[in-house]
């Protein structure tokens, strides 16, 4: 849906800046056309040679070129873009465009556009979680800007949180929902992500090691199609993705709930990682340690099966549903059989043993199981997964 779509691409001073060169190859090959714009401080982390040659266009780098001027003023050059995209972002643009500063020519082309503006924040952690740039980007989404990312992950800096610049497909699923419509325009899609927390008292849950990651990825890359996604969230690690209708809920009861209130749909994609089991009487109170040093006897029941309740619906089930099967021995044979005993269409089965790092990871290896067989797929991030799936429903659905 990026064929014909003319992306100005701002690139900020900041290590992550190297990703900003994937990313244009991943937007050219989508159809795009890339205008770049390199900052000063940029082009001291990656050339404008680089730069120019994959995006096969001129770099963009002073506010007083008068040839530049005269062929195309910062005015027009703002304007003639689908969509700004800044990637990366760093504090100090974010500053200027939450303050309406213009003094060069990135800040000029973001305060004289017209158009939506989508920006990959990357910066060290404590630069991220100051106050002073919190308040920056309240006021920037206040101003109707768009956010991807960032990340948690390792920092050049050696520090570990929120920082790191989202990856390149990442992105690439934000402007294509930032640029709206696709195959999936005018359908409805329900999908769940997270896990759920089962509460045992006001102060301890059950719960699993799901992050949420492909369950927001899958449906951002649904928004990204034109979709109308409704996304049921558990208590996850990860940000919902921009353009869905947020429900956010705690237990696998309340999820049930949330999934038959956003029914009818056109398909529905359950990524969540469903507790089985829940305390049957969750104790009002923390429960404390006594004289005998016996640990508490807690009494389970299964939880609702989501996935077969509505798989199995006698009236109003969606034409697609799409269930996933986190297992970590006889992966297929075990995911095979889940997919005839729910009743679902699809079955996307992965490999969650410990060793593969999938379960709370950035990438993953799945199987597509279908009535017409088994698809594998080499191990690729989770946004690349959740696009080959989003593409996979528009086909089914078409």
């Amino acid at each position: 849906m990026l064929a014909g779509k003319r992306i100005l691409l701002i690139i900020g001073g900041g290590i992550a800046a190297y990703k900003a060169l994937d990313l244009i190859r991943r937007l050219r090959e989508r159809g795009a056309a890339v205008v770049p714009v390199l900052t000063q401080a940029g082009g001291e982390f990656v050339t404008p040679l680089s730069v120019s040659a994959l995006a096969g266009a001129k770099v963009y780098r002073d506010l007083f070129d008068l040839t530049d001027e005269a062929e195309m003023g910062h005015i027009q050059l703002s304007r003639s873009a689908d969509l700004l995209v800044v990637a990366p972002a760093t504090a100090d643009l974010m500053a200027k465009m939450a303050h309406g500063l213009a003094g060069d020519l990135a800040s000029t082309l973001l305060l004289a556009t017209d158009k939506r503006v989508l920006l990959a924040p990357a910066m060290n952690l404590r630069m991220w979680q100051h106050a002073a740039t919190q308040r920056n980007l309240a006021q920037l989404r206040a101003d109707g800007v768009l956010t991807v990312g960032p990340n948690d992950g390792e920092m050049a800096c050696g520090e570990y949180g929120p920082g790191r610049m989202a990856e390149p497909l990442e992105i690439v699923v934000a402007i294509e929902a930032a640029l709206g419509a696709g195959p999936l325009r005018g359908k409805h899609v329900l999908v769940t992500s997270g896990p759920t927390h089962e509460p045992i008292d006001p102060v301890r849950y059950i719960a699993n090691r799901s992050s949420g990651a492909q369950g927001a990825a899958i449906a951002g890359a649904l928004v990204a199609l034109g979709a109308q996604v409704t996304f049921v969230t558990g208590p996850a690690a990860v940000a919902p993705p921009a353009g869905v209708r947020l429900v956010a809920v705690e237990t696998a009861a309340q999820m049930l709930a949330a999934v038959q209130a956003a029914l009818p749909a056109d398909a529905a994609v359950f990524a969540a990682a469903v507790a089985d089991w829940r305390v049957v009487r969750a104790a009002a109170g923390k429960i404390k340690k006594d004289a005998s040093g016996k640990p508490p006897v807690l009494e389970f029941t299964e939880n609702p099966d989501i996935l077969a309740t509505v798989a199995q619906m006698a009236s109003g089930r969606p034409r697609l549903v799409v269930g996933f099967a986190a297992e970590t021995d006889d992966v297929l044979a075990h995911a095979s059989a889940k997919r005839l005993r729910k009743g679902c269409d699809w079955i996307v089965a992965n490999d969650v043993s410990p060793a593969t790092g999938i379960m709370g990871g950035a990438e993953n290896a799945v199987t597509l199981i279908s009535a017409d067989g088994q698809e594998v797929w080499p191990r690729m991030a989770k946004a690349e997964v959740a696009r080959r799936l989003a593409e996979r429903i528009a086909a089914a659905l078409a």
